[in-house]
């Protein structure tokens, strides 16, 4: 490359350059792994929170289950106390 004598200074300002376009990569890189750990750890929270929330699903009360045989209880007491009554 020859260096054109009205302008002695481009050598300087190409290392100036590519200095800040070093520099830029460099933080874009870093961004995007930044990016990359916590997209890994919101995947491992979401996977924990997953599995936490099906032992809840399987460890909860059958309600409707328990309200069914309630209300059997209460039929059977219901018709116990009539059939005792006469």
């Amino acid at each position: 490359m020859t260096v054109d004598p009205e302008h002695p200074v481009i050598h300087g300002e190409l290392a100036e350059l590519r200095r800040r376009l070093d520099v830029a990569y460099a933080r874009v890189e870093g961004g995007l792994a930044l990016q990359r750990h916590r997209t890994e750890e919101t995947a491992k929270e979401l996977d924990e929170l997953n599995s936490r929330l099906t032992s809840l699903e399987h460890t909860r009360w059958p309600l409707p289950s328990l309200a069914a045989l309630t209300a059997l209880g209460a039929l059977a007491a219901t018709i116990w106390q009539a059939m005792t009554a006469h």
